[in-house]
């Protein structure tokens, strides 16, 4: 008989991709999701992209029944239901609180009346805060937020307390949590409290932070996704990427299609449970970069981007992945370059609908609660 599996947020991005990568090794998969009207739109169908041999149970985590009704019949749970967005984290605090830290809660509930054998939690970069970096006499530091002062007027860079510029470097699992905004707190909860309960109930369980995720079935209209199903939209509609401060941020983008298969390998791998992992490409980018790559790869190479020089309240300036843990551990090994990867989610993006982009919005949203410098 083949195992069951739960994806909480299933029907999602990252989810769908999930639900293809367990169903091509054998799996039988089941997803619960609410198909939140931000992500699917209205109405809360089933998207036409999620694999028609995956169960969907359309119900919020944050309802003990329907966690249960989910959990059935379960061997191991994927748990990746979550309100995203470092922006609007911090301004609806109590949803993102709800959705993420409750939602949790009450899935562990249910989980401590009926274990399965592996629990797999998304996590995120996002709890670093500001990645590693390295001081002109090559020690290893640990920064904290850019002061306020520092970012109004335009200088952007990670500075030492005698105002030497610092060097980013690969950020590694051991890093300690410099939370930043809502939704890293959020995350930071979700993938303490999976690791604390799991160890607490002997149910193995794995935390999974992801980096910069990019690919096909990204919600194109919500103007809190990934960066680049933001820039696509723009661009598709004939409006320059926005770019905060200079776009010299260096980030680290990685396949949707990767990260499927580094959460297989978190499922499959028994050294794996207990820890968590980075999940990127192992490879940094600017965003500037990645804006110009996006338009190029969309034909649309007079579009340029629109470099704000404003800051947004949360942000951090250079964070990208050592993934030498996951690598040794789980046996991960990115497959997908940046340039492959944007020219896949290119073709993809030629054959979906447009809803007017929402960016403005998520902009004005920001500024007017005071969440924007500059």
């Amino acid at each position: 008989m083949r195992k069951q599996i739960l994806v909480t947020g299933g029907a999602g991005f990252i989810g769908s991709h999930l639900c293809n990568e367990l169903l091509e090794h054998g799996y039988r998969v089941r997803a619960l999701d609410n198909l939140s009207e931000q992500v699917h739109g209205p109405g809360k169908k089933r998207p036409q992209y999620l694999d028609p041999q995956v169960e969907l149970q359309v119900g919020d985590i944050r309802n003990p029944a329907a966690v249960r009704k989910a959990l059935q019949g379960v061997e191991a749970v994927y748990h990746l239901v979550a309100a995203v967005g470092v922006g609007q984290s911090m301004y609806q605090i109590e949803e993102y609180m709800s959705v993420n830290n409750l939602g949790t809660a009450v899935l562990l509930e249910a989980l401590i009346e009926r274990p399965v054998s592996r629990l797999v939690v998304a996590s995120s970069m996002s709890i670093y805060g500001e990645g590693l970096y390295k001081a002109p006499d090559g020690s290893t530091r640990v920064v904290e937020e850019r002061p306020i002062h520092q970012l109004k007027a335009g200088d952007w860079q990670v500075r030492d307390a005698n105002g030497e510029e610092l060097s980013p470097i690969p950020t590694p699992e051991n890093k300690p949590a410099r939370l930043a905004s809502i939704y890293a707190l959020n995350k930071f909860d979700q993938e303490r409290m999976c690791l604390m309960i799991g160890r607490a109930y002997n149910i193995p369980a794995v935390a999974m932070r992801f980096f910069n995720v990019y690919g096909p079935n990204q919600a194109l209209s919500n103007p809190y996704t990934g960066v680049l199903a933001i820039f696509a939209s723009r661009i598709l509609h004939g409006k320059a990427p926005v770019i905060f401060e200079d776009g010299f941020q260096q980030r680290d983008f990685v396949s949707v299609y990767d990260i499927a298969r580094a959460l297989r390998l978190a499922l499959e791998s028994p050294k794996a449970a207990g820890s968590a992992f980075n999940v990127g490409s192992g490879r940094r980018y600017t965003i500037r970069s990645v804006a110009e790559r996006m338009a190029a790869a969309l034909g649309k190479d007079a579009i340029r981007p629109e470099i704000t020089g404003k800051y947004r309240v949360g942000d951090i300036r250079h964070c990208f992945a050592d993934i030498t843990l996951a690598r040794e551990v789980l046996g991960y090994k990115p497959q997908i370059g940046l340039d492959e990867g944007i020219v896949s989610l290119a073709s993809w993006l030629e054959k979906q609908q447009f809803a007017p982009g929402r960016v403005p919005d998520a902009r004005a949203e920001l500024a007017l609660r005071g969440l924007m410098v500059g």
